[in-house]
């Protein structure tokens, strides 16, 4: 993304503003997650009187309540009073919704010790809905989709392989796609718009009484069985050898950076360590897209509507117990896209 403004003085003052809304987004979810786990817990600070009442309620509607208005309200409350003009209030209703359903999933975990809490840097991307966008459109002059939000124009670049891309904003911009609550993020002097799109799920012929059996073995990142059918996908030369080889040309890099010219600090000298760190991330996150969009293929090429992963227990144990398997074979990431993949498909997956 771009500011699509004529002069270099208002393409800085608006870039100057989106900044400050990153700046004070980051902040207000730091606040929002604070609140509510200091809500959460109140009712374990055994040492306060026992007159005091905890009882997370409206007290309009409930005696023993000590809020007064519901508790998702009160993050919005705390946060909208203390930025209220410094940033625009449909970035703070975005964050109140994800951050209030993320904290219930996990609350339970929290109380336990089991799961830290969320924390949020300055570089995070800050999310608006379609209420703060308008006039998404298709410019031929400039060869862009060009939109404004919250009265800031901006034009998009899509890179080199952007024909998927342009296909999604082309049929959004007809009213054919609709677009969900999305984010923005700055970062190393660039501007990022993660759109997000409410894709219509895929129409395949399939059984639901057939079903594919999963597993995540140790020697094949997957392994499928349909019937008398079984088939393997990726194996561990294959995923290990180019991983590997990119750790270890990271720890060539940390090795000579002590000889490195310095500058800025750190950020120059640890330069090359920094990007081989991206190149292992990029590697790993290609490998696991194709790996799971294989496994989907095939279970729409057997017409599988059940997709089931067998011992992900047993096998996460594994994983946990020999640090080099859980370090390098990206276990939960290879699950989270095989469940959005199959989700699309309209295949069930069920995980045993």
């Amino acid at each position: 993304m771009v500011i699509d403004l004529p002069t270099a003085e208002e393409r800085k003052k608006a870039i100057g503003k989106l900044y400050a809304w990153q700046d004070r987004a980051y902040r207000t979810a730091n606040l929002m997650v604070s609140h509510l786990y200091v809500q959460e817990m109140l009712k374990e600070f055994f040492y306060l009187s026992e007159d005091i009442q905890y009882k997370l309620a409206r007290e309009q509607k409930d005696e023993a309540g000590i809020l007064q208005t519901s508790r998702m309200n009160t993050i919005y409350q705390v946060t909208s009073k203390r930025f209220k003009g410094e940033m625009p209030t449909n970035i703070i209703s975005c964050l109140k919704a994800s951050l209030y359903s993320t904290f219930k999933k996990n609350q339970e975990a929290y109380w336990r010790g089991e799961c830290a809490l969320m924390s949020f840097k300055k570089d995070m991307p800050f999310p608006f809905t379609t209420e703060g966008m308008s006039k998404l459109e298709y410019n031929p002059t400039k060869k862009a989709f060009c939109f404004r939000l919250f009265k800031i124009p901006l034009k998009t670049y899509l890179g080199r392989d952007h024909s998927d891309k342009w296909r999604l904003l082309q049929r959004v911009s007809q009213g054919e796609l609709k677009l969900c609550t999305s984010h923005l993020q700055l970062k190393d002097g660039k501007t990022f718009w993660l759109a997000v799109f409410e894709l219509e799920k895929e129409v395949h012929q399939l059984n639901p009484g057939v079903v594919a059996e999963v597993s995540l073995s140790l020697e094949y990142p997957i392994v499928v069985k349909v019937g008398k059918v079984r088939h393997q996908i990726g194996n561990k030369e294959e995923f290990l050898h180019r991983r590997l080889a990119i750790q270890a040309a990271r720890k060539r890099a940390q090795v000579g950076a002590t000889y490195n010219k310095s500058g800025k600090g750190k950020k120059r000298k640890l330069k090359a360590v920094d990007r081989f760190r991206q190149k292992e991330k990029n590697y790993i996150l290609q490998r696991l897209h194709v790996y799971s969009r294989r496994l989907i293929d095939f279970c729409i090429q057997h017409q599988a509507g059940t997709l089931m992963l067998m011992n992900q227990e047993d096998k996460i144990g594994i994983a946990k117990e020999e640090g080099f398997v859980l370090r390098n074979w990206s276990y939960c990431e290879l699950l989270t896209k095989i469940q959005y993949k199959a989700d699309k498909a309209g295949i069930e997956v069920i995980v045993g």
